[in-house]
């Protein structure tokens, strides 16, 4: 694969909204793209769910377009949507270059003129609509709370990964408007946002269309950056049970941060470890074996801290602590000779193919325009992707089997058995019931 650039141009507005276009004029289309640096890390205990009723709240209108945002883009022929997570919020529309104007005009008025249109009964709608989204994709879906239980016996209770993107329901139930109000000025103004767009447009024009619609909304100071360090002194082991038809095991270790040093070889040992039908676990458990319906693993990076999940739904007939001991035996072998060449080939090959799959189109999660502003954001450098890409080519499997060392030990981890209703016994031996909500 040959190096991977994206050309670019950066200006920082006087407010401090970043800018950056890139052109693509295969297509007449422009990928418009902003993210803002706010994410359910910077909520704190007793109060969450803000970053992510605001994903709801910015497709409502605003003072200027009183009414639903989807309608009149569509109408012009633009896909959009958004998205929050612990770090970030972001929000994208891919228009017809004719309709560029259009969408730009929305962006800057929810930006600028949100609260005078967030009425008592908007945001109590809004909410609702959250309250119910929590329960079908958490609380009635199958293993639904494990990342709960998960990432609150990861974390501690004041750490901002203690929770989920998208709160607690007490806490959704308890906000207040002017809270609400107060953080949407604290975080989602000029100076905490970045604009890409890319595709058919200029640097020159879409500077100049930034300043038009951007530069004369308020700036806002820039909120100060979280640390927050967290460690486990012992293995934890949990027990939850859950509607579920078979056991399925967990297990979690902290692990690097996003782009901090072992963050790429943790990458390329999930991929090893049970990506596709040759990487180990799959092989062992499912293929070879049959003692696992499937097998997952994942380094999820995060901007102050990581954490490796591993997970294996049972096969029937088979316990949890056979799949344990299984999965034990496979990470000590990876531990004491680490990956074959063959492995970190194929790893790598896949890494690449990744990166060129998320760079495809001008927009969407992970296009062009969402890249651009991901490396800008937590980077401060939109063309950060070569660097990135090089720190997987870099790796190598002594790296690796020493990432896998370092951050899995058995002795730091959290073990969660989520198991039927009333099998309590079916959970590895010495788990203690969590109970999450």
């Amino acid at each position: 694969m040959s190096d991977l650039e994206l050309p670019f141009a950066k200006k920082t507005l006087h407010n401090g909204l970043d800018v950056i276009v890139h052109e693509d004029h295969h297509v007449p289309v422009v990928a418009v793209n902003i993210w803002y640096h706010v994410g359910s890390k910077d909520e704190r205990p007793g109060r969450t769910g803000f970053a992510h009723l605001f994903e709801h709240l910015m497709f409502e209108g605003s003072e200027h377009h009183n009414s639903g945002y989807f309608p009149p883009l569509q109408q012009a022929g633009a896909l959009l949507n958004g998205s929050t997570n612990t770090d970030r919020t972001n929000y994208w529309e891919v228009v017809p270059t004719s309709a560029l104007d259009l969408a730009l005009w929305m962006e800057s008025d929810r930006m600028g003129y949100l609260l005078p249109a967030l009425t008592p009964d908007r945001f109590e709608t809004q909410r609702d609509v959250v309250l119910n989204e929590r329960r079908q994709n958490y609380e009635n879906r199958p293993y639904g709370f494990a990342l709960m239980a998960i990432v609150a016996a990861l974390f501690p209770p004041d750490h901002p990964y203690h929770w989920l993107t998208i709160g607690a329901a007490e806490d959704l139930r308890s906000m207040r408007l002017d809270e609400v109000q107060e953080f949407f000025r604290t975080y989602y103004h000029p100076g905490n946002a970045s604009l890409a767009l890319a595709g058919d447009i200029d640097a020159p024009r879409g500077f100049e269309l930034a300043e038009r619609y951007f530069g004369d909304l308020a700036g806002g100071r820039r909120p100060e950056r979280l640390r927050s360090p967290a460690a486990l002194e012992r293995e934890v082991r949990l027990v939850l049970e859950d509607r579920v038809q078979m056991p399925r095991l967990y297990m979690a270790w902290h692990s690097p941060a996003m782009f901090a040093e072992g963050d790429a070889e943790m990458d390329l040992l999930a991929d090893l470890l049970a990506s596709g039908k040759t990487s180990r676990l799959y092989r062992r458990l499912v293929y070879e074996q049959r003692v696992a319906l499937d097998v997952s693993a994942y380094q999820n990076s995060r901007e102050l801290a990581g954490f490796f999940l591993l997970a294996a739904t049972v096969a029937p007939g088979i316990s949890l602590t056979e799949i344990a001991a299984t999965i034990d035996a496979e990470l000590q072998q990876l531990a004491d000779a680490g990956p074959t060449a063959s492995e970190m080939e194929r790893a790598r090959a896949q890494t690449e193919a990744h990166f060129m799959y998320r760079i495809q189109t001008v927009g969407g999660f992970g296009g062009k325009s969402d890249q651009l502003n991901a490396y800008n954001v937590f980077r401060g450098d939109p063309g950060f992707f070569q660097t990135d890409l090089s720190r997987y080519r870099d790796a190598t499997g002594p790296a690796v089997r020493a990432a896998a060392r370092r951050c899995l030990p058995f002795d730091r981890r959290v073990v969660l058995s989520v198991v039927p209703a009333g099998q309590h016994a079916a959970a590895l031996a010495g788990s203690v019931p969590v109970s999450v909500s």
